[in-house]
C-alpha cells in the first residue's frame, strides 16, 4: 500500500471516529500533496509524499517555536498535536550513532578533505538520508568531520 493510499485511509477512519483534530492534520496533508501535485503535473512517489511531510513537519517545529516565545501555550499544543499526527507518516528516523555512520562512509568515498567539500559529501547524503534523519543535524555533523 502506499503512502497516500495509507493517509487516504487514515482519513476514513478518522472521520468514522470522528476524531476532529487528526482528521483536520490528515485533510491538511492531502490537500498539500495534492496541490503540489497540480503545481507540478504529477503523481507523487512515497518518496516525495515524505518530502512534503518533512516540510510540514518543518513549519510545525517554527511555528512551535514562535507561539511558545510569545506566551501562546494554546497555539503551540494545537501545533505540536498536529506535528505528532505528520510525524507518524516519517520513516523510522536513523540514530545519531547511525548518522554518524554515514557522514564518515560519505567523506571518505568523496575525498572530502575540508569544508570547501561540504557540498560534495552533502550531495551525497541528501538521497540517502532524506526523511530518515534531520538534515540540520546530518549537516552540523557534516562540519564537524570536515573541520578535522
Amino acid at each position: 500500500m502506499s503512502l497516500k493510499d495509507q493517509i487516504s485511509d487514515d482519513m476514513k477512519t478518522a472521520m468514522r471516529a470522528k476524531e476532529t483534530e487528526r482528521l483536520g492534520t490528515i485533510r491538511l496533508l492531502l490537500a498539500a500533496i495534492k496541490q503540489r501535485e497540480v503545481d507540478d503535473r504529477v503523481t507523487l512517489d512515497d518518496a516525495a509524499i515524505t518530502a512534503v511531510i518533512d516540510k510540514m513537519i518543518k513549519q510545525r517545529k517554527d511555528s512551535i517555536s514562535q507561539f511558545e516565545a510569545a506566551a501562546r501555550t494554546d497555539l503551540a499544543d494545537k501545533e505540536k498535536a498536529e506535528l505528532a499526527v505528520l510525524a507518524a507518516y516519517m520513516p523510522e528516523q536513523l540514530s545519531p550513532d547511525a548518522i554518524a555512520a554515514e557522514v564518515q562512509a560519505a567523506v571518505a568515498a568523496t575525498g572530502a578533505a575540508g569544508p570547501q567539500d561540504m557540498g560534495k559529501v552533502m550531495g551525497v547524503l541528501k538521497p540517502k538520508l532524506a526523511g530518515k534523519a534531520d538534515m540540520t543535524a546530518v549537516s552540523a555533523q557534516v562540519k564537524a568531520a570536515l573541520a578535522k
